[in-house]
C-alpha cells in the first residue's frame, strides 16, 4: 500500500482521491477552501453541466487535435457513462437536454448535490480529507518530489497527483501559482490564458444589460472592414462592460489572441437574413407601407431597447418614414439588421474564464496515467494540464476522466 497526497479537491482531485483509495492505497485530500468542490457547487449557475452526451469519439471531436489525443485514453478508461452511474448509486438522477449536455435533475442546490455526492465517495473508501489546507511549495528535483509545504509544514508521501485548477474565478482558490511552481522544478508550462470568459466591450452598452441577440452568429474580424478571422454561431447576452452568452465565451480565446496582435473587431450577423434579401424586403416594404416608420421595422428585426440607441448614432429619426429614409440610411439599417457591430474589444479578463487556457504541456505527461515525465511520483490532473475545451460539460469531464487516470496507481 502506498501513501498518496492529492491537493485540490475539485472534479479531478475528488475522483483522483476516490481511485487511488478504491485501490487500497492511502490517500490524504488537500483542499485549501473550508469545503470540497467550491468551483463545482457554482457551475453552470449552481444547476452543474456534469458532461456531454455521446460516445467518446463525439466528446474527443470538441477539442483540438492534441488535447484529443490525448484524453482518449483517459476518456475511455472513464467516460461519461461511468461517471453518471457513479453518481446515480449515490442518488443523482440526471437529465440530458436536447444539445447533448447532462444535468442533475433540477432541484434547488442541483450542484451541491454532485459534491455532495462526490464528498460521500471519497470518505467511504477512507480517504483523509484535510480542507483549509493550503499548499505553498513543492520541494525536490526530477526525478522526485521530495514533499510538500502545507503552511509551515513538511509532508511527504509515495505519490502526489496536483490537481490545482487552473487561473480562473480566483475567489474559489484557483490561483494558478502551482503553475510557477513547476516551472521553477523544470517542467515544460504554457502561460495561463482566458477561455470561455465573457468579453469586455471598448465602448460597452450598460443600458442593454440583459438583451439578448439570437439565430445569429458572432464575428471576430481584422478591424471594422477587415477580413474574417474566427466566428461561432450562438446567442450573445449584453452585459453592463460588454458581451457574454454562448458565443461570446467560445470566441474569447480567439478574440483576445486577436486583440494582442493589434487587430479584433466584433459583430453579431444573422444567419436567418442575408443583406440582400433584407434589402430587398426594406424596399418592397416602403412601397408597400411608406407611412411606416423606420424605428417600427428595425423593431421587427432587433431587441426593442436597442432600436433608439442605434438609430440615434445613425442620425436616423425615430419618427422617419420609410418613404422618407435615404439610400445610404437603407444601406445602414440593412446593416444593423445583418451584422450588427460591437466594436473593439478590451481585454479578456483571465479571472472570469469558466476555464483557462494553458497549463502544464501536455507533452510532458503521459496520458494513460498522467505521470509527469521523468518524474516517478508526480501526477498531473484537471484544469492544471493545458485542456481547454467548449462550453457544454467537456471541460468537467476532461477533469474526472484525467482524475480517474491520475488515481490509478
Amino acid at each position: 500500500m502506498a501513501s498518496v497526497i492529492v491537493v485540490g479537491g475539485g472534479a479531478a482531485g475528488l475522483v483522483a482521491a476516490w481511485r487511488a483509495a478504491s485501490q487500497g492505497h492511502a490517500v490524504t485530500l488537500l483542499e485549501a477552501n473550508g469545503r470540497l468542490g467550491v468551483k463545482l457547487r457554482i457551475s453552470g449557475g449552481g444547476k452543474c453541466n456534469i458532461t456531454h452526451d455521446g460516445p467518446p469519439k463525439a466528446l474527443l471531436a470538441a477539442f483540438s487535435g492534441d488535447q484529443a489525443r490525448f484524453l482518449r485514453p483517459s476518456l475511455h478508461a472513464f467516460g461519461n457513462g461511468a461517471v453518471l452511474e457513479l453518481l446515480r448509486r449515490e442518488g443523482v438522477e440526471t437529465y440530458t437536454r436536447e444539445n447533448g449536455r447532462v444535468f442533475p435533475q433540477d432541484r434547488p442546490g442541483s450542484a451541491a448535490a454532485v459534491v455532495a455526492a462526490f464528498e460521500t465517495l471519497v470518505r467511504r473508501v477512507g480517504v483523509a480529507v484535510r480542507t483549509g489546507a493550503r499548499v505553498t511549495a513543492l520541494e525536490g528535483s526530477a526525478p522526485r518530489l521530495a514533499a510538500l509545504r502545507v503552511g509551515e509544514a513538511r509532508v511527504e508521501a509515495d505519490h502526489v497527483i496536483l490537481a490545482t485548477g487552473g487561473a480562473s474565478y480566483p475567489e474559489t482558490g484557483t490561483r494558478g501559482e502551482v503553475l510557477g511552481w513547476l516551472r521553477g522544478l523544470g517542467v515544460p508550462v504554457k502561460p495561463w490564458f482566458p477561455a470561455l470568459a465573457p468579453i469586455p466591450l471598448a465602448r460597452p452598452r450598460p443600458a442593454w444589460e440583459g438583451v439578448a441577440l439570437r439565430n445569429g452568429e458572432l464575428r471576430l474580424c481584422a478591424g471594422p472592414a477587415g477580413r474574417r478571422l474566427a466566428a461561432f454561431a450562438g446567442d450573445v447576452l449584453f452585459t453592463r462592460t460588454g458581451i457574454s452568452g454562448p458565443a461570446a465565451l467560445e470566441l474569447s480565446q480567439a478574440v483576445e489572441r486577436a486583440r494582442r496582435g493589434g487587430a479584433a473587431w466584433l459583430a453579431h450577423a444573422s444567419l436567418l437574413e442575408a443583406p440582400e434579401a433584407v434589402d430587398a424586403a426594406l424596399q418592397a416594404e416602403a412601397r408597400a407601407n411608406p407611412r411606416l416608420r423606420a424605428a417600427t421595422w428595425l423593431q421587427r428585426h432587433l431587441p426593442e431597447r436597442v432600436v433608439e440607441d442605434l438609430l440615434a448614432e445613425a442620425e436616423i429619426g425615430r419618427d422617419l418614414m420609410l418613404k422618407d429614409l435615404s439610400k445610404g440610411g437603407r444601406r445602414t439599417l440593412v446593416g444593423l439588421v445583418t451584422a450588427l457591430p460591437l466594436g473593439a474589444p478590451q481585454p479578456v479578463p483571465l479571472a472570469r474564464g469558466e476555464v483557462a487556457a494553458g497549463g502544464v504541456d501536455l507533452a510532458a505527461v503521459d496520458p494513460r496515467t498522467m505521470a509527469l515525465r521523468g518524474w516517478v511520483n508526480l501526477r498531473i490532473c484537471g484544469e492544471l494540464l493545458d485542456l481547454d475545451g467548449p462550453v457544454g460539460g467537456y471541460n468537467l469531464q476532461a477533469a474526472f476522466s484525467t482524475g480517474y487516470a491520475a488515481g490509478t496507481i
